[in-house]
């Protein structure tokens, strides 16, 4: 399928596509007249990719973990959850690191809204 096909059936513009492209994570053949022909396939690589996307994956994880991507209709494989999982534990430590400079930040404008001692 054509670029334009592939963007009509994924609802993702050309040009988002033509930047996955260049980041590595589609690979179309390209014609004698230089077009660019997509897989069927393709669109359940956008769809993952998507998904991926919205999990908060940076584009360097989802080249890795669509890289050991086995052929499967599923958007998420098995091959894919060690690489998966070690985003969560990361995401985990952010998140905790977070829950404590909250912490501490409130602390600091409570001791600001408390009123000061009167000498």
């Amino acid at each position: 399928m054509r670029i334009g096909e592939l963007a009509t059936a994924t609802g993702i513009s050309q040009r988002l596509l033509r930047y996955y492209e260049e980041r590595g994570l589609l690979t179309p053949e390209r014609t004698t007249n230089g077009y660019r022909r997509y897989p069927e396939t393709a669109v359940r690589d956008v769809i993952r990719i998507r998904r991926l996307l919205a999990a908060g994956l940076p584009l360097r994880v989802i080249t890795e973990v669509l890289d050991c991507a086995c052929g499967g209709t599923d958007e998420v494989e098995p091959c894919m959850e060690p690489r998966l999982r070690a985003e969560l534990t990361s995401l985990d430590s952010k998140l905790d690191d977070l829950g404590h400079r909250r912490a501490e930040l409130l602390d600091l404008i409570e001791r600001v809204a408390e009123p000061s001692p009167r000498r």
